[in-house]
């Protein structure tokens, strides 16, 4: 049995994960009260075998969730730096570090699902792209801000760009808040949708598109293309290689 920990940029995602099955699992954003949220979740379950984590965010975080861990556990956290290769991937980047963990992970969890090839496409505080052959070689990505951080930035930049309300998504708009949204949100799918044309050849022509993150529910209904909703696939690609250094 092992804890899974996922630390991305906006929250803390976990899970007790048990021959491929979630026991319990949940979430916490950074700006709550993390170690509180914890505790009460952790109390009552099963103390792990293992706890494995991959993380986006800073050592004094990583220091603090290893601390609740074993307070909770008595269990120590290895945590996964992104590697060359692992469970069938190969990274494309030279330096295999600069490659987020949790954009590798992604594609641990589409290769070990059968759905490579695929392009993988993370909506958060960043927008990522990865493309992933058949035979597990990553081809490499792109990095743009989510739609979010698009919309926060222009704000922060602008003068008298200020909508009354959040806005909503249109082909074209006719008032502020609707501009915006509708910009930064069909900028992403502009970018998914080419990166997805361009990568296609290398990928046998119809890669899967799978979509995950905080904000792919947003951005689902705007592609064009057929898409997937891969839920929690950093946890599930987490999992996959857990279980492999589990049973060394």
């Amino acid at each position: 049995m092992n804890l899974l920990l996922d630390l991305g940029n906006t929250r803390l995602k976990w899970a007790l994960a048990h021959g491929g099955e979630w026991l319990a699992r949940g979430a916490v954003a950074w700006d709550e009260d993390v170690a509180a949220v914890l505790t009460q979740a952790w109390r009552e379950l099963p103390s792990p075998t293992h706890a494995f984590g991959a993380s986006v965010v800073d050592a004094a975080r990583e220091t603090r969730i290893a601390a609740l861990t074993v307070a909770a556990f008595a269990r120590d956290v290895t945590w996964l730096r992104t590697p060359a290769s692992a469970c069938g991937v190969r990274n494309a980047y030279a330096e295999p570090l600069r490659l987020g963990v949790d954009r590798f992970l992604t594609m641990v969890a589409a290769k070990a699902a059968g759905d490579a090839p695929c392009v993988l496409v993370g909506v958060g505080t960043a927008l990522t792209l990865d493309a992933l052959a058949a035979d597990g070689r990553h081809l490499g990505g792109l990095i743009a801000p989510g739609p979010r951080l698009m919309q926060q930035s222009l704000l922060g930049a602008t003068a008298r760009v200020r909508p009354e309300r959040p806005g909503e998504v249109h082909d074209v708009a006719d008032n502020t808040a609707d501009a915006v949204a509708s910009g930064c949100w069909l900028a992403a799918v502009a970018l998914v949708e080419r990166f997805v044309a361009r990568m296609s050849p290398q990928l046998g022509g119809s890669p899967r598109l799978l979509v995950h993150g905080g904000d792919a529910g947003g951005l689902l209904p705007l592609l064009a293309l057929p898409s997937r909703h891969a839920a929690d696939s950093v946890l599930h690609g987490l999992a996959v290689w857990a279980a492999g250094q589990a049973s060394d």
